[in-house]
């Protein structure tokens, strides 16, 4: 395979984008991926962060590229945009949230549509939402309640997340104290 070949592969499996850690893996130097983007075949997105625009632009990339910049390898969508993109209420946040390890801090141009929480999520705590990191939908409430969410909002989130056995009936009971004490 060609190097442009390996980073298509990549790419195909993350709405079209790749990152220069990525390319790095696959044996490809930042130079090489400058010579792509010169060429028409790849464009610089962001820092650290390319795009094959032969792939057709979804309404998901936002979020794939919001996870991908971070360049932290635990980041996943989180807070008020998890329960968003899980459909658990009328929540339409204004800034694409994310959760990042504690220790990870960005110092990077293009986060200006970004809402960073640093916190060491355990495994079962990060899921997948079309193919995006994405925090479960339990630990987005848990969030949500500590970051402030409105109350309405999260007695409907916690409701629906029942009705689609999302979340247990236990955790339902509990995030519902946890709200109450607010």
């Amino acid at each position: 395979m060609t190097m442009q070949a390996d980073l298509w592969e990549v790419a195909t499996e993350q709405y079209g984008f790749v990152t220069t850690r990525m390319a790095r893996e696959l044996g490809v130097s930042n130079v090489e991926l400058a010579k792509l983007a010169n060429r028409h075949q790849l464009r610089h997105v962001t820092h650290g962060v390319y795009r094959f625009d032969q792939l057709p632009v979804t309404e998901r990339d936002d979020y794939m590229l919001a996870v991908l910049w971070t360049g932290a390898d635990n980041a996943a969508l989180s807070h008020e945009t998890a329960l968003a993109v899980y459909e658990l209420c009328e929540v339409n946040p204004d800034q694409i949230h994310l959760t990042v390890p504690k220790a990870k801090r960005i110092r990077r141009d293009g986060g200006e549509g970004y809402v960073l929480h640093n916190e060491d999520l355990d495994a079962p705590e990060v899921g997948w939402w079309e193919g995006i990191p994405t925090v479960t939908v339990a630990t987005a409430i848990r969030q949500c309640i500590e970051f402030g969410t409105p109350h309405n909002l999260l007695v409907t989130a916690i409701t629906t997340a029942r009705r689609r056995g999302a979340i247990t009936e236990t955790d339902a009971a509990r995030f519902r104290r946890e709200l109450a004490r607010r």
